[in-house]
């Protein structure tokens, strides 16, 4: 199959493009270069990959960051979603595209509504799920009203060698290497009463594929590990693994006005309809982390 990937220089693009690649997929990958709300970009990138399926992967992702800019999270990320879909359809009416959402659209839940299915509440907390769930929106509209083949992914926390240091593991690792390297015995952490349900991204661009193949048009699926962990936890196990003598002090810069206190995602939709379960453990998943920032 021929795919195009948007934002395929990102953490997640870069894992999906080698993924495809490995499958035998004819990859193009289009990043910074392709500003996803420029229509004649688009129609460039598109004419030229002229794809069987759109994986579309680039949007604005920091939770952190959509409350000081939710205009341009809503600019990026819906608009920038429905110029994608317009494309798409006048280009490659026939291909498959697979939206990239987020379990953040489901917001803030409690204990005795888990596990989350594709069938609870969307009920965003932060600018960021909010233009997540636009976005959906934005592709449930070209399926009906043009029969667009659009497929909708909602990847729960995801992690893995590469990921960015504005993400909450990755950058927890960042702190711990450097703080041993450099003789400190304390780090700077946020919330860490919350609980996630954490994947490998190895295993979360597989699941891409296979919907790209397999899922159902106008349909959402969880990308889950169907486990959640507290991030207390989390940490205590990275402490272990790097230096367990540092001490964690709470940064009031590192909270945020909302938190999600606790989710966990069920992944049977997805296993019913492509057969993906997770393969990678949470284990693995951080020697994995550790070791790429090792290297850096």
């Amino acid at each position: 199959m021929r795919a195009l990937i948007t934002g395929g220089q990102g953490f997640v693009g870069r894992h999906l493009a080698r993924h495809l690649a490995e499958a035998g997929d004819d990859v193009t990958v289009a990043d910074r270069e392709v500003d996803v709300t420029n229509r004649a970009a688009l129609l460039s990138a598109m004419t030229s990959a002229t794809p069987d399926v759109v994986y579309h992967l680039a949007a604005m992702t920091s939770v952190a960051e959509s409350w000081s800019r939710p205009a341009e999270y809503t600019r990026v990320n819906v608009l920038g979603t429905a110029q994608i879909l317009d494309v798409a359809h006048e280009v490659v009416p026939q291909a498959r595209v697979v939206l990239v959402s987020s379990a953040e659209v489901y917001g803030i839940v409690r204990e005795q509504d888990l596990p989350l299915t594709e069938s609870s509440p969307t009920v965003p907390a932060n600018p960021y799920s909010t233009s997540k769930l636009e976005a959906e929106l934005v592709a449930r509209d070209a399926v009906r009203s043009r029969h667009q083949g659009v497929v909708i992914a909602r990847p729960f926390n995801h992690i893995g060698p590469g990921q960015s240091t504005a993400f909450v593991v990755p950058a927890l690792v960042h702190r711990m290497i450097e703080a041993t390297a450099e003789g400190r015995h304390f780090i700077t952490v946020g919330d860490l009463s919350t609980r996630r349900d954490f994947s490998d991204v190895r295993d979360v661009v597989r699941a891409y594929r296979l919907l790209g193949e397999w899922g159902r048009a106008g349909e959402a699926y969880n990308v889950a590990s169907g486990h959640d962990i507290a991030l207390s936890d989390l940490v205590d196990d990275l402490r272990r693994r790097i230096n367990p003598n540092l001490e964690l002090l709470v940064d009031p810069n590192l909270l945020r006005p909302v938190e999600v206190p606790v989710s966990r995602g069920s992944f049977e939709k997805l296993h019913d309809a492509t057969g993906w379960e997770p393969t990678i453990s949470l284990s693995q998943s951080l020697d994995d982390v550790i070791a790429a920032q090792r290297s850096r």
